[in-house]
């Protein structure tokens, strides 16, 4: 329902933005676990409201090259976590994750992070033999890997991966999610989807485009 109510809001917002001419902030931002959308309508305040951001991390990629917060430092990323062996979510997850990444293949200021949740048995070979068995090419796209802990505790904890439900969990427990989540310039949180619905990635293509006008 927030969903929707998100959708309307957002567009009302954008179409004042642009008769208005002035500062154009369409989407909401997300600031703690519950997901309840922020609407920021100037910039001069998106500092003072709008605290959380993702934190720092260090992780090898596919390529066994490492990957921190320097990649994605004032670029949009996308975010999900998956696992290679999985056999319910996950392909399908990566499927419709790529439908976005074939849409912005050339566009270097995109850059889509996924995170192995069994980072023990996703070790670099299996993620980049994972990456080729799905014809993935866009260069921008890195699977993760590295310490469980440090893997779940940004997910939870900086990506709000599980929301309220997870926020709480420890490392112990098994982290699995069906959420993209994307990330504005700012490395704040701008938008939520459900990545095992196809329907979902289109809203994700134009809410990129939104945010690559933002200033």
């Amino acid at each position: 329902m927030y969903r929707i109510a998100y959708l309307l809001l957002s567009s009302f917002l954008l179409v004042c933005c642009n008769q208005s001419g002035k500062e154009k902030i369409a989407l909401p931002y997300y600031n703690e676990p519950t997901f309840t959308p922020i609407f920021v309508t100037k910039k001069s305040e998106v500092n003072r409201k709008i605290t959380h951001k993702i934190d720092n991390f260090s992780l090898l990629n596919q390529d066994s090259v490492l990957i921190n917060q320097k990649t994605v430092e004032g670029k949009i990323h996308i975010a999900n976590f998956i696992f290679t062996s999985c056999g319910s979510i996950c392909p399908t997850m990566t499927k419709n994750l790529k439908i976005v990444t074939d849409n912005l293949t050339t566009d270097k200021s995109i850059v889509f992070l996924s995170y192995s949740v069994t980072p023990w048995i996703d070790k670099p070979h299996i993620l980049k033999r994972y990456k080729k068995q799905n014809e993935i090419e866009n260069q921008s796209w890195y699977f993760l890997t590295g310490n469980k802990a440090d893997i779940y505790k940004l997910a939870r904890q900086s990506y709000f991966a599980e929301e309220d439900i997870g926020f709480s969990k420890d490392s112990t427990e098994f982290l699995h999610t069906e959420h993209f989540v994307l990330v504005d310039k700012t490395k704040r949180i701008r938008g939520i989807y459900n990545g095992t619905l196809t329907l979902e990635m289109q809203q994700l293509i134009e809410d990129i485009k939104i945010l690559k006008t933002e200033q």
